[in-house]
């Protein structure tokens, strides 16, 4: 039996933030389930969770593809295990990914809070796109101030604070081939910035120095609501700018939320958000083929989990 919640990361409440279902695993499963699965539940990520003697392994993926990182996915893992009192307040663990073990830790007052330490990764300056430059001078009547990409796979371009980022229609499906597996388009936020009823002044006490929308229509997903991976990704120019080891974002999003991102001494991010319990409960349907239920990948083959589970042990 497979349990599942939904859980809205980076919201205090209902009907906010990102949603992610997430998947506690009885057994190794096939890759073509959960993709098949994360068709029908559609939300911008769907997590699996999978106990291997004492290592957690986590993969994500979206309605269309699975994907190498997702940072409110990997909060709502994290508030999930939690829900399921496989963690306790104060915990913390090493979740095994396609991107390396990504540290996460409950928070010790408030079991709906926690932290997540993502990589970051190099933001490396590149020529604005001619195709950009003209969307968003069309959109907001200004192109970007400075464009860069990333081993990410994202983009990420500047705009000026006053133009109303938020106000913007959508742009996925005008966004160039390039451009279509992840953009992020940030600006400051300051008195010349157009206000947002849904902004606050303030997240957990601080002033919030930079606001964000990301599209990634490539992945599936034309809007993201709130992208951890985003604000992980350009988190360190940011505290570059501001000559401080830790900001503020908020995404402007239909269902916008904020995010505390800090340095690490490894150089990797640690993002602090909360997460709403939405759903719970248990699946009715089974993998196909994966074997009987506590198969653990030591006794598996390669036919029961496609040999990516194998592939994200500890030391494999």
């Amino acid at each position: 039996m497979n349990l599942a919640v939904l859980i809205e990361a980076f919201s205090d409440g209902p009907f906010g933030g990102n949603g992610a279902a997430v998947v506690l695993l009885d057994r190794p499963a096939p890759a073509a389930w959960m993709q098949r699965l994360a068709g029908s539940l559609k939300q911008s990520e769907t997590a699996f969770l999978l106990k291997d003697g004492s290592d957690w392994l986590l993969r994500w993926f979206t309605p269309s593809c699975e994907v190498p990182l997702c940072g409110h996915a990997t909060l709502a893992s994290l508030l999930a295990l939690g829900h399921w009192q496989h963690l306790q307040p104060g915990d913390s663990l090493q979740l095994w990914s396609r991107s390396g073990p990504l540290s996460v830790c409950l928070d010790g007052a408030n079991p709906r809070r926690g932290s997540v330490v993502l990589p970051s990764g190099e933001l490396n300056p590149a020529p604005i796109p001619a195709a950009l430059q003209l969307l968003l001078s069309q959109r907001l009547g200004c192109g970007p101030e400075a464009f860069w990409t990333s081993a990410l796979g994202y983009a990420v371009a500047l705009l000026k604070p006053e133009l109303d980022l938020a106000a913007m229609a959508c742009i996925a499906a005008d966004l160039p081939a390039e451009l279509r597996a992840g953009l992020v388009l940030m600006q400051p936020l300051n008195d010349a910035t157009p206000g947002s009823p849904a902004r606050p002044r303030q997240l957990e006490g601080l002033a919030l120095d930079f606001q964000l929308r990301f599209f990634a229509p490539g992945l599936g997903i034309d809007e993201d609501p709130v992208t951890g991976s985003a604000h992980a990704l350009v988190a360190p120019w940011w505290h570059g700018q501001l000559q401080r080891d830790w900001v503020v974002g908020w995404q402007c999003s239909d269902r916008p939320g904020g995010v505390v991102s800090r340095a690490t001494s490894s150089g990797m991010i640690r993002l602090f958000g909360s997460g709403h319990l939405l759903w719970d409960g248990t699946l009715l349907t089974e993998p196909q083929g994966s074997g009987p239920a506590g198969k653990t990948l030591s006794n598996a083959s390669a036919s029961d989990d496609d040999g990516s589970w194998c592939a994200l042990r500890p030391g494999s």
